[in-house]
């Protein structure tokens, strides 16, 4: 095997390693199921609420804990590939010209989801997200959703679906295929199909920004933003009601 070809082959096995990570992570919330007992301990440390808001309590602070150990597992193993992030040839844009196309794929997202949303009207699909209304319910009651829904959430998912799905795959195919399959399963993981073109839509712009950059840290920032704003707008829409 020759050096190019093993260094593939290290990268490969690194980027599926990080893509069973995140499985795990995913999939953390069965241990509260299937480990007698778990659940109640788990339980016992929040006292002076409701059942039901001990449950979203643990909900939360399940998942942000699950995805900060996803995110430390991750780049654990990535740091022991230098070539993890060697996905496309030529000169990668300034970390400025980066963050500055972050932040305009912000906006781009933001139209994106516009148009899709005057599509899906058009289809008689009403709006609003049973899954951001339920992400939005449990960062009510415990706050510290918000770390796992507008920072670790879009850097763990820029990870898996842009540079180890889309950067895989656009490897050997086009961009198009790559994106278009990667937005495909980002829109799936979320499990809110009847909003599936709003996800789609997201996950082709964030794929091309990461194209467009060579970075990663593009579309993370677009993300970030994207999830910040929704999660500012829905914990303070009462305010904004007139």
């Amino acid at each position: 095997m020759t050096s190019r070809s093993s260094d593939k082959f290290k990268t490969q096995k690194t980027a599926f390693y990080v893509l069973i990570t995140y499985i795990i992570c995913q999939l953390s919330v069965l241990l509260l199921i299937f480990i007698p007992g778990l659940k109640d301990s788990l339980l016992q440390l929040f006292s002076g609420i409701s059942e039901q808001d001990k449950l979203i309590k643990l909900s939360a602070w399940w998942s942000t804990i699950s995805f900060a150990v996803a995110f430390i597992v991750s780049f654990i193993l990535i740091s022991r590939n230098k070539q993890f992030w060697e996905v496309f040839k030529g000169e990668k844009a300034s970390i400025g010209a980066s963050i500055g196309w972050g932040i305009i794929g912000f906006f781009l997202v933001f139209l994106g989801q516009t148009i899709g949303a005057y599509i899906e009207l058009a289809l008689g699909i009403d709006m609003g997200s049973e899954n951001t209304e339920a992400i939005m319910g449990v960062t009510k009651v415990a706050p510290i959703m918000i770390l796992a829904t507008v920072f670790l959430g879009p850097i763990l998912e820029e990870l898996v679906f842009r540079r180890v799905i889309f950067g895989s795959i656009i490897q050997n195919y086009n961009f198009w295929i790559a994106s278009i399959i990667s937005a495909i399963v980002f829109a799936a993981i979320h499990m809110d199909f009847t909003h599936i073109l709003l996800y789609t839509i997201c996950g082709m712009i964030f794929a091309f920004l990461y194209h467009k950059t060579k970075r990663l840290l593009t579309p993370i920032i677009a993300h970030i933003l994207l999830n910040g704003f929704v999660t500012f707008i829905q914990m303070n829409a009462d305010k904004f009601q007139v």
